[in-house]
């Protein structure tokens, strides 16, 4: 049985559309997967430095999230270790920092973790609304095994819940502003 300690990360902020797609991923994740106890999902949103204490309570880190720049079309999944993620990540501000930048702050601080990132290329992050654009949420179930191949690959398997976690609902609900409950009434 693995005991790594594996955090699974989604970065972004779904009020600029396609900029959610990691949480977006990991929503999907919550609501109809579960996981063994050595892994955590998180929306990490954009915490930026915020996320260093995250990483001493985990011994693989798997981040999700938008890359643009890789002119590849809108839709694309890749898999990149964190220094190739960096020159296409998304930046959510002027004052922002890459992922690559924490990771070298952990590091420093002697708490870096191994990473992988899986991203999805993106089309609109210009505009301010919550739904991704058409490619990108069709690139959904393309990220999901992605992410889920990732993890297979050091032993890792999710088992499919019956019916969803209260916790994805939470998030969906949140994201498209409807009720919760089995009848969403």
């Amino acid at each position: 049985m693995n005991e790594e300690r594996v955090l699974v990360m989604g970065i972004g902020n779904p009020l600029v559309k396609d900029e959610g797609v990691g949480v977006r991923i990991i929503e999907e994740m919550m609501r109809t997967l579960s996981f063994p106890d050595n892994v955590t999902l998180m929306d990490a949103g954009t915490m930026g430095m915020g996320i260093l204490n995250l990483f001493r309570e985990c011994d693989y880190l798997l981040i999700v999230d938008a890359i643009d720049g890789t002119g590849e079309a809108p839709g694309t999944v890749v898999r990149l270790s964190p220094e190739d993620f960096a020159p296409n990540q998304v930046l959510h501000s002027l004052h922002d920092l890459r992922f690559v930048d924490v990771l070298q702050a952990a590091e420093l601080m002697g708490t870096r973790p191994e990473a992988d990132c899986v991203g999805v290329q993106v089309l609109d992050m210009a505009g301010v609304g919550i739904g991704l654009t058409p490619d990108v949420e069709a690139a959904l179930p393309r990220a999901l095994d992605a992410v889920l191949t990732v993890l297979r690959g050091r032993g890792i398997e999710a088992v499919p819940l019956e019916g969803t976690s209260a916790e994805g609902d939470l998030l969906e609900s949140l994201r498209d502003g409807t009720p919760m409950g089995p009848d969403r009434t």
